[in-house]
């Protein structure tokens, strides 16, 4: 896991909350872990990974 920041990062992926990039990932695998923990323990959270590559987002449903 990468630092947080608040510019979108250039390789990897990025779990965002509310548009604000709030942790870095290498993998997408734990990119998602992540995300999917998060959203179960705050349902009301609007929470995206952010795919580096592609330069797209994935609405991470509970």
């Amino acid at each position: 896991m990468a630092p947080r920041s608040n510019e979108l990062p250039k390789t990897g992926f990025a779990v965002e909350i509310d548009r604000r990039i709030k942790a870095e990932f290498n993998t997408r695998e734990g990119a998602e872990n992540g995300a999917i923990e998060l959203k179960r323990r705050f349902p009301a959270l609007r929470i995206r990974l952010y795919d580096a590559e592609t330069q797209s987002r994935h609405e991470i449903q509970a």
